[in-house]
């Protein structure tokens, strides 16, 4: 059985994910599986990966159902004990997943631990902004602003997935800023301070590009998270704190944009949750659920 388990998730980036599987075969950790899960592609990823085919295993969804769906379908169909994701626009440096195994032979109680990134937009390398800049250990607080855990750098512990849940299908967009809630709540999540993954930006096909502001993405997994029970104290606090922000940012848009309704939920969602979330959550909730 291999150590650690690759899943890349593609949908119609035929080239790119050419790219990302070679980068994955250069690593110089050799202890490895690759899942390439194809998103119902409809352009030639099948093609362009034929001559992969032998070092990979490739699955199909017959329909695009999402990039939650297919990397939890990767998850799902791989083995090892430790599992590494790859989204195909990205690509590693070749010696990524050795400096985190080794991360994790020096610190075996750890589950959990990213790398720092290059970022390019545009084709175009590109300095993070101070917000963007990534903790290590305790993250709870600090990722409820925002998702400061990258997909393509993270490696964990299999066993997360059934503590934590899976990557949630039902959201459209902010999937990672959910499930990396869900587990740093629960344990740290380490940083690794070298840049050992590529990340591309700017790009029409990406989540953010297409929603614009995450925010009621973020709300909807910080409340979810409240109502789920597994809190303590004092991330229930800092989690209600940031909720209010959010949602007097996001509920005050919606007004200005003459969508009354809703932009009044969002004001009054932070203190019905206080008062009595789980009840309230249990309830139907269109602005939650859309």
């Amino acid at each position: 059985m291999a150590q650690v388990s690759v899943i890349i998730p593609t949908f119609n980036r035929s080239q790119k994910v050419v790219r990302a599987v070679r980068s994955v075969l250069n690593q110089d950790f050799r202890d490895f599986e690759i899942v390439v899960v194809d998103d119902g592609s409809s352009d030639n990823t099948s093609a362009a990966l034929d001559d992969y085919m032998s070092f990979i295993r490739y699955l199909r969804q017959p329909v695009n159902r999402g990039v939650s769906a297919a990397r939890n379908r990767g998850v799902k169909s791989s083995a090892a004990p430790w599992i590494s994701f790859l989204d195909s626009d990205d690509y590693w440096l070749k010696e990524k997943l050795r400096v985190q195994m080794e991360f994790f032979q020096r610190h075996p109680s750890a589950v959990a631990c990213q790398t720092q990134e290059i970022w390019i937009r545009r084709g175009r390398r590109v300095n993070p902004k101070t917000k963007h800049k990534k903790p290590s250990g305790d993250i709870f607080k600090q990722s409820l602003k925002l998702c400061l855990v990258s997909p393509s750098s993270i490696i964990l512990r299999r066993s997360l997935f059934e503590e934590a849940g899976f990557f949630d299908e039902a959201l459209p967009a902010g999937e990672d800023y959910d499930l990396w809630l869900r587990i740093s709540c629960r344990y740290p999540v380490y940083l690794i301070d070298k840049e050992l993954v590529v990340k591309e930006g700017g790009q029409e096909d990406q989540l953010s590009r297409r929603f614009g502001s995450l925010d009621r993405f973020r709300i909807r997994a910080i409340a979810k998270l409240i109502k789920s029970g597994i809190l303590t104290v004092d991330q229930t606090r800092e989690a209600l704190e940031e909720l209010s922000i959010k949602c007097r940012i996001y509920g005050n848009g919606c007004i200005k944009r003459g969508r009354m309704e809703e932009g009044y939920f969002y004001l009054s969602l932070p203190q019905k949750l206080a008062d009595n979330g789980e009840a309230l959550l249990n309830r139907s909730m269109p602005f939650l659920s859309e």
